[in-house]
């Protein structure tokens, strides 16, 4: 059926897959009519016997297929009169076999997904469905709860307002719907918990990602960061935003917007000392104000407002580039958004430090199966193979597509191209054939609406400020005579649906006001026309000032408009220009794709740490955990690390005892006799039975349960103070490690032999400072009660280990650390944890 035009259509490779999911489909098509026969109640029961073999394991997932597939088609029939497509049965194999299902708009992805989903939740793991916004997360969990339940699964929402005593419960679900942010913050959350029972996401089993291509690769540039404040100096930002005002731009500095970077000249960096009042800019203790000048000149010269960002009740929101929706929540980290604040005027908020972070791309490959669906998929199949290994299966649609997709029509100037958009719009909105306008930014959206007032044409108007109202915006855009402005059409997820007069008329007709810097944007917004072989066209009009033709574009273009001596108004049109903006395009989406590369290699540095610290923390929540050997290993390496760091080799002089004796008093508060002149054998199990005689006698007075209880929650405690410094001073890393290019050195490399040591000092630095923390504790007798109270505290609070536990040693706040850091007690063990209303979200 499907095989003489796949060929002709999608290549051989593509061709081959699609003909081995045909011949499946077969086989689920011959089971229609046996299940059709069937009562409610019998075919409930015939999808329960199927998950009970593969509970049982008697059976395995594509034993089952053809069965659950017809179930679940049959089930959906009866519930909403949905039928599952030939073409939908391929989409939900491709999901199961770990691919991405390219399918254009309305083939019905959001009912492809319940075949795969349906399928692999027999295994009685739980498995997510991940959306691009709370609104789809809701509709869909809610409009397919019905199937779901009859299927025997239980289903739930993960929605930013999702209470945290709720997300367990949902959790708990056998299908979870929810966005990828709320999945990744969930993760991060999990591993700051103290007790297994609290965290939330028990396993990474299966997850198909809707939108795959603008959560897998548009936002994978962005990620996902705890942070709690770091406080730094917030009136640096105001005199880094007057200096980068008072510089001038080709000048004092340069700015290359190709790759969203500003170059102080030489002029430039004097210019700033002078204003600074410092000597050199550069210098160590300066090199703050020198990253502070840097996010201002970015702030006034690279990220501008109602594009970038919007004011809102004065507060700089982010207006995500790739869906035009406002990110609210999320901050511009290294201190960029403290310097558009202090541009703008507004008041500027703390800079925060990195608690937790991780980039999609590795909270994704957390899953041991991972799928995805979306109808812009193919411009980015290598990435998807080379980060995620996912192949992408093109499907066809079920009807044959009818839209005209005319040749970009390009204009010398912006007024020229937008004049030419309303004539088109008015001659259109004349005969009632309903129109979709994308545009590239805010600004330019605000610009066509004030031509369409000035020229009285009713329209609405998308875009981030209208973010609540777009799925009732988008629905209405296919009436009769509409006039629908969009900002980026990435991930809507809402059809819009035509009456038999809208296509008579010919459909809806796209008109795309620039090229995006992504082809897939670009698709996007014509995928809105044309769903289920509705009639509709396309065409983008472009002008030479256009940022992807005036900064990538080919001289090409402009040398034939040159040529052709175009008059005020006239526009070119051909195949080659068309090609010329598509190269112009690839251009830029190789430069993300390097910077996603990038980003991801730098994380996956961290991320075999994070691995490592994760899998330590795990281990001390279980209660099965052997800690006394850890500890006894641990005291055992803090020993022989002393010993070799005074270089006591042969027998201990009387200097080395004193240095010893001190030591050993002021960090685990024992004190020595008789050291001199012991060989390093004698010493070193002189020492170790000093201090287990000492451990051993002070926990003696609290039972068993409750003395590992202790070493557990100070254990996740230094753990987790260790584990913060560390990401702060790799973040400080790398910040600064691109500078050693200039010294002919591999950043990279350089990078992982500095952050493997910086790793080598967190595990000793946790190492040491819990054997000395243990041995420091004053434990009061006939407290147990309070001691477990104490204990309960932290685990609820999830806050370092303060003095005033009944356990803790009453150390004030200035005085030296009793663990032996040199720091003082407020500076260390002294510390005030991150308290939940300082957790915010944190991007880019």
């Amino acid at each position: 059926m499907f095989q003489s035009i796949f060929g002709s259509i999608f290549g051989t490779r593509n061709s081959r897959m699609l003909h081995k999911y045909e011949s499946k489909v077969k086989k689920i098509n011959a089971l229609e009519s046996h299940y059709q026969a069937l009562s409610d109640e019998e075919l409930k029961e015939a999808f329960n016997a199927l998950k009970n073999k593969v509970l049982t394991q008697e059976l395995g997932l594509d034993d089952v297929l053809f069965d659950s597939f017809a179930i679940t088609r049959e089930a959906s029939r009866r519930i909403y009169g949905k039928r599952h497509h030939d073409v939908q049965l391929i989409g939900g194999m491709v999901l199961h076999d770990g691919k991405i299902a390219e399918m254009k708009t309305g083939e019905g992805k959001t009912l492809v997904a319940t075949l795969a989903v349906a399928l692999n939740a027999m295994v009685g793991k739980s498995v997510h469905v991940v959306t691009v916004n709370d609104y789809l997360a809701k509709r869909d969990s809610e409009e397919l709860r019905e199937l779901y339940e009859f299927l025997g699964y239980s289903v739930g929402a993960i929605l930013s307002s999702t209470p945290e005593e709720e997300r367990l419960r949902v959790y708990g679900c056998n299908i979870v719907y929810g966005t990828n942010n709320e999945f990744g913050f969930d993760y991060l959350r999990d591993n700051m918990k103290y007790s297994l029972e609290q965290k939330v996401q028990k396993d990474h089993y299966f997850a198909i990602v809707d939108e795959v291509d603008s959560i897998l690769i548009d936002e994978a540039r962005t990620p996902l960061i705890i942070s709690g404040p770091a406080n730094r100096k917030l009136e640096n930002y105001q005199l880094a935003n007057s200096v980068a005002n008072a510089l001038e731009n080709e000048k004092h500095f340069n700015v290359d917007e190709k790759n969203r970077t500003i170059l102080l000249t030489e002029e430039g960096i004097l210019k700033a000392e002078e204003l600074f009042g410092v000597d050199n800019l550069y210098n160590i203790e300066h090199a703050g104000l020198a990253h502070h000048l840097d996010q201002a000149l970015k702030a006034n010269y690279l990220f501008l407002k109602d594009k970038d960002y919007v004011l809102q009740d004065g507060e700089v929101i982010i207006v995500d580039e790739f869906t035009g929706r406002l990110s609210e929540g999320r901050r511009f980290s290294e201190g960029l958004h403290q310097a558009i604040e202090a541009k703008e005027g507004v008041e500027i908020k703390e800079e925060s430090q990195t608690l937790a972070d991780i980039t999609f791309q590795n909270y994704f490959r957390l899953y041991e199966k991972l799928a995805g669906m979306t109808g812009t998929a193919q411009t980015e199949a290598g990435e998807f193979l080379q980060i995620y290994n996912l192949d992408v299966v093109s499907i066809p649609t079920n009807i044959p597509i009818k839209r005209k997709d005319f040749d970009d029509l390009i204009y010398k100037s912006e007024r020229e191209k937008f004049e030419a958009v309303i004539e088109k719009i008015k001659e259109l909105h004349a005969k009632g054939q309903p129109v979709l306008v994308g545009t590239a930014s805010i600004e330019k959206s605000e610009l066509l609406h004030e031509l369409l007032k000035k020229e009285r044409i009713p329209h609405t108007v998308l875009n981030a400020k209208q973010h609540a109202k777009e799925a009732e915006i988008i629905k209405d855009a296919g009436k009769k005579g509409a006039v629908t402005i969009a900002t980026n059409m990435a991930g809507r997820g809402v059809d819009i649906k035509l009456d038999d007069e809208i296509k008579e008329l010919g459909g809806l007709y796209i008109i795309g006001t620039e090229r995006h810097e992504s082809r897939r944007i670009d698709n996007q917004l014509r995928g809105r026309s044309g769903r289920q072989g509705d009639p509709g066209a396309s065409q983008f009009y472009l002008s030479l000032e256009d940022n992807l033709l005036r900064i990538f574009g080919s001289d090409r273009i402009k040398g034939i408009m040159e040529k052709l001596g175009l008059k005020d108004g006239e526009h070119i049109q051909s195949g080659l220009v068309t090609r010329s903006v598509e190269n112009a395009q690839k251009k830029v989406e190789g430069l993300h794709f390097e910077s996603r590369k990038h980003l991801l290699e730098y994380d996956d540095v961290a991320n075999e740490q994070r691995k490592a610290v994760y899998k330590l923390r795990n281990q001390l929540l279980d209660e099965n955990f052997d800690i006394t050997s850890k500890i006894l290993e641990d005291r055992e390496m803090l020993i022989d690390q002393m010993i070799q760091n005074l270089g006591i080799f042969h027998q201990v002089s009387k200097e080395d005892a004193q240095k010893l004796t001190a030591q050993f008093q002021e960090g685990f508060g024992i004190e020595l006799k008789d050291l001199e002149g012991l060989d390093v054998e004698s010493l070193r199990e002189k020492l170790l039975k000093d201090l287990e005689s000492d451990y051993e006698e002070k926990m003696a007075i609290v039972g068993e349960k409750q003395r590992h209880e202790i070493e557990r929650i100070i254990y996740l405690q230094i753990l987790d103070n260790t584990w913060r410094e560390h990401l702060y001073m790799m973040d400080n890393l790398k910040t600064g490690i691109g500078l050693r290019g200039y010294n002919q050195k591999d950043p990279l490399v350089e990078y992982k032999k500095e952050s493997y040591n910086l790793f080598l000092e967190l595990r000793d630095t946790l190492k040491a400072e819990a054997i000395k923390m243990l041995h420091l504790l004053k434990i009061q007798p006939q407290q147990e009660e309070a001691n477990q109270r104490a204990l309960q505290n932290l685990e609820e609070q999830n806050a370092p280990l303060p003095s005033s536990t009944p356990f803790g040693n009453k150390t004030a706040r200035n005085e030296l650390c009793p663990c032996g850091s040199g720091k003082k007690f407020k500076q260390c063990h002294g510390k005030s944890g991150p308290k939940k209303g300082l957790l915010a979200k944190e991007g880019k």
